[in-house]
């Protein structure tokens, strides 16, 4: 591989010179700049980032840390994010922690050894004290992404507010009987519940925690051998109301007839599952554009800024599962 060292003897300037325009700088005269590049460009002169960020200088690299790839909202958020660096000069390293807290913990040491201007997480656990600490320890800018995180930039979706509008829409359509699928600490299942305890239903709502499919499978039909009347059945996530959909099948439930089934995160599946699934939209490309902008701008800021909540509105696509 060449080095500025070798691409300055070939184009007969100094190897400061040679620095200077491989790093964007226009002070140099254009004739110069020109030779410099083309001969960069003809040997395939690789920048070293990681070496210029031991410097003290940008890499423009940024750190994407995310909870689970495999979901396509996650997997769609993260090409949003890349898009928007690339406009703004930068490149991004992602990291999948796979919900595992000490896998995030290794990965904000990777971070910091790769000398990255900025991370963008989605954190496991927003409320551990051992995350902000280490997030302390990277001293670059970090921007909280889907989730609130108490003295961090935070943009996200309303999950209490958008799960309201779940709550009213599923009485709307005439359910009687509500499920909620996922933890019962989860803002989502908090402003579900805190809607129908609005309309009066509270007494008919339950929540099913999803351990694995076979225990699901189970719960679902312990809860349908109970004789009832409509229930909608809220998933805190696409993917899990896939699980949900797949097992009514099983037990022979119609949707929406008897049971009605309403996922979060709106991915791309939901208008091809059959019935095609109800979902909470998350406007992604604002998503990644506020949160790259604004860490964009602490990483050029020469005074602190306060922290920005930023919480986005949400919408439901409404399709045939409810």
């Amino acid at each position: 591989m060449i080095t500025m060292t070798e691409i300055a003897k070939l184009t007969h300037v100094s190897q400061p010179t040679v620095s200077r325009v491989l790093n964007g700088s226009t002070t140099v005269a254009p004739e110069i700049r020109e030779r410099v590049l083309a001969c960069a460009k003809e040997h395939d002169y690789q920048f070293n980032a990681l070496a210029k960020g031991l410097q003290g200088s940008k890499t423009q690299l940024l750190g994407v840390l995310l909870t689970d790839i495999s979901n396509s909202f996650f997997a769609d958020l993260a090409k949003q994010i890349e898009a928007e660096a690339r406009t703004l000069g930068y490149s991004i390293i992602l990291f999948n922690s796979d919900y595992d807290a000490r896998r995030e913990q290794e990965y904000l040491d990777v971070v910091r050894r790769y000398r990255v201007d900025g991370v963008l997480a989605v954190p496991v656990l927003r409320n551990n004290d051992a995350w902000p600490d280490c997030v302390k320890k990277l001293d670059v800018p970090v921007v909280v992404v889907t989730r609130r995180v108490e003295g961090l930039d935070s943009i996200y979706l309303d999950h209490e507010a958008a799960s309201r509008k779940v709550a009213a829409h599923l009485v709307e359509q005439g359910f009687q009987r509500f499920l909620f699928i996922g933890r019962d600490y989860d803002a989502k299942y908090l402003g579900f519940q805190q809607e129908l305890t609005t309309q009066g239903l509270a007494d008919r709502t339950k929540n099913v925690e999803y351990w694995n499919d076979q225990r699901l499978e189970e719960d679902l039909r312990a809860y349908f051998q109970q004789p009832g009347p409509r229930t909608g059945i809220f998933a805190n996530n696409d993917i899990c109301a896939l699980r949900v959909l797949s097992i009514l099948r099983i037990l022979d439930i119609p949707v929406p007839e008897q049971a009605g089934v309403i996922g979060f995160d709106d991915t791309f599946m939901a208008r091809y599952l059959h019935p095609a699934l109800s979902s909470v939209s998350q406007p992604i490309g604002r998503m990644a554009k506020e949160a790259v902008g604004r860490l964009t701008q602490r990483i050029n800021a020469v005074e602190a800024l306060p922290p920005l909540t930023l919480p986005l509105p949400a919408s439901i696509t409404v399709r045939k599962s409810t």
